[in-house]
């Protein structure tokens, strides 16, 4: 399903990009964690996402077409300069496994993240932030791969053909096309960060993820640079973050906007920065976790 030059990034790489499908046919894009899950033989790869983000997982269950962009070499052990989007159908069990969390997630956790914090306290602060972990799988249908971080030329393609032709433009908003947040502010955020990508709706209905240059800002939106931009104007996400080595001192900054020649006019925006420190870290993993799961209750997730 794809070479050994895939294999070593999908084994090795800390962090990739997820992009999912949106009611209106557009796209979010979201950092997630796969460390290293995958399964060659069964062509699937996987990553863990909390219970709390009930958005997400409705949106995955509602069209679990999805696409995952494994960009960032940093912290991980792959170090070939390489963009592999992964593009599959996702799924997930609506409860917790806890014997699948033990024996497949936490020893890829510990590869890249080190051993879990263990004792009196931390078995009783963290249970909730392990309860509220679920494993989600991706079904492997199309892997492409640009030896060009930029994704300059043509990617290698493994498993279904690409799409012959580029997506056909959608319908504006009713609300309009222009910025709905300051995308001057949006923009200064954006720049920041290392790793910045646009997320859209493809022709046969599965996300692609292509890494983005962030220009100046206009009363119109922010320009962005691409090797390859689609025509016409969609709904697309766009993701900015970066990361240290055991995912201390995460940052993000996610929009949701317009696209149009090479435009993006924000129209959401979100975002978290994550302490720099491991040890508050976990204190705000526990934290966030406990109220994740009572969301998650309230759901009748759990």
């Amino acid at each position: 399903m794809w070479s050994d030059a895939e294999e070593e990034i999908l084994a090795g790489d800390l962090t990739a990009a997820l992009a999912y499908a949106t009611p209106a046919s557009g796209a979010v894009a979201t950092p997630v964690a796969p460390i290293g899950m995958r399964d060659r033989d069964a062509r699937t790869v996987s990553f863990t996402t909390s219970l709390g983000f009930g958005r997400k997982l409705d949106r995955i269950t509602r069209n679990p077409r999805v696409a995952l962009a494994y960009h960032a070499r940093e912290h991980g052990f792959a170090s070939e300069p390489r963009f592999v989007l992964v593009q599959g159908t996702a799924s997930f069990q609506p409860r917790v496994d806890r014997a699948l969390l033990e024996d497949v997630v936490r020893p890829a956790s510990a590869r890249f993240m080190g051993p879990p914090r263990t004792g009196p306290f931390w078995d009783r602060w963290l249970s909730a932030y392990y309860a509220d972990r679920i494993l989600v799988t991706v079904a492997v249908e199309r892997v492409c791969s640009w030896s060009d971080p930029r994704c300059t030329g043509e990617p290698s393609v493994y498993g279904a053909t690409r799409p012959a032709s580029a997506p056909e433009p959608q319908s504006a908003p009713r609300n309009g096309t222009r910025p709905r947040v300051d995308a001057a502010r949006a923009r200064r955020r954006l720049a920041k960060l290392p790793h910045v990508l646009l997320a859209y709706i493809d022709g046969d209905g599965f996300p692609v993820l292509v890494p983005v240059g962030v220009g100046v800002a206009s009363d119109a939106g922010i320009a962005l640079a691409a090797t390859s931009l689609p025509p016409g104007g969609r709904r697309a996400g766009l993701l900015g973050h970066s990361f240290r080595a055991q995912l201390v001192g995460l940052e993000a900054r996610q929009h949701t906007g317009w696209l149009e020649s090479s435009i993006y006019a924000p129209h959401t925006e979100s975002g978290f920065r994550a302490p720099a420190n491991k040890t508050l870290l976990l204190l705000a993993n526990g934290f966030m976790a406990r109220q994740g799961l009572r969301r998650a209750r309230a759901r009748g997730a759990v």
